[in-house]
């Protein structure tokens, strides 16, 4: 069983910007408000001919681009999301028929803001099985589809985007560039994070969620660092959930990760869900700030209360 790596990674965002001064001319809100609260400045925002898919084609298409891959060279599509419209064709049919992926396995994983990091190790996985050669894996998220615009305590989060990785098999001989997953959930505080309802709406118990991302959540990232047989300080990376500035900093702090660039896109991104850590990631490779081959802490969290985190090798 060979490991899998990395090849290349993508992101996507919408065109339009929604800035804190354009929420405060909606809600009772400021500037200031949402930034000493949550760190957040803009946010992207589809459009209603935008649907998740085509947020999701555009990250995979610059994933492809990147790996130097032409659709045909992909068996297995995993889109991670939790703001799929319909039920069937799923989000990884619709991206394979948009971007003329000929007859891969087809797969949502729908763990909410863990969604990507579930979905890495699942292709990781199923490459070591032999299942798969070639998989592209995206979180993509609309989360304005499922935003109460009149409440202030969530619709200042959210903002819409996509991000992609290409995963295929290492050589032979080659350092596996994904490390082993750890990943769990505690379903009885599931309640904490809800997309529910008819019209479906996001909410949560926003001090729930912290407490339990800043306490709990710590020891159990230094233990996806320990699998990958690292010390937090080894890491050049960490891309948490960008869920508020409020939770990634003083997790960063207590995983103990000194030598890291930390991931803070959530302050002109907004919460993106699923697609957070793969448009943090892509953002912080295309910048340079990290190189090829420098351990990254990837590490969802969130919906369920879901966690799943994995050490990965940058492209």
């Amino acid at each position: 069983m060979n490991g899998s790596r990395i090849a290349a990674v993508g992101h996507y965002q919408p065109a339009k910007v929604l800035t804190n001064e354009d929420l405060a001319g909606l809600v009772d809100t400021s500037d200031e408000w949402i930034t000493s609260r949550v760190g957040i400045r803009t946010r992207h925002i589809a459009g209603p001919d935008e649907p998740v898919d085509e947020l999701a084609a555009h990250a995979a298409a610059k994933a492809l681009a990147a790996a130097g891959l032409a659709p045909e060279d992909i068996d297995l599509v995993l889109v991670a999301t939790s703001t799929a419209v319909d039920r069937s064709p799923n989000m990884a049919a619709r991206v394979a028929a948009r971007l003329g992926i000929p007859s891969p396995a087809a797969m949502d994983v729908n763990v909410v803001c863990a969604g990507f990091t579930h979905a890495l190790a699942t292709a990781d996985h199923a490459v070591r099985a032999g299942a798969s050669t070639r998989a592209l894996v995206i979180g993509a998220d609309k989360m304005s589809d499922v935003t109460d615009w009149t409440d202030r305590t969530t619709c200042v989060l959210v903002g819409d985007g996509a991000g992609a990785a290409v995963v295929e098999a290492c050589a032979a001989g080659e350092e596996a560039g994904i490390g082993p997953v750890l990943w769990g959930s505690v379903p009885e505080m599931g309640h904490a994070v809800r997309i529910e309802g008819t019209p479906a709406r996001f909410a949560q118990e926003g001090q729930s969620v912290y407490r339990w991302a800043t306490t709990q959540l710590p020891p159990i990232a230094r233990k996806a660092c320990e699998r990958a047989g690292l010390a937090p300080e080894d890491l050049a990376g960490v891309v948490l959930h960008q869920a508020n500035l409020r939770i990634i900093e003083p997790l960063a702090e207590k995983l103990g990760a000194v030598n890291a660039v930390v991931a803070r896109d959530v302050a002109e991104s907004g919460n993106t869900s699923a697609a957070s850590i793969p448009l943090a990631f892509s953002k912080l490779v295309e910048q340079g700030a990290v190189s090829a081959g420098d351990p990254v802490l990837l590490f969802g969290f969130g919906g369920n209360l879901s966690y799943a985190g994995q050490v990965v090798r940058c492209p």
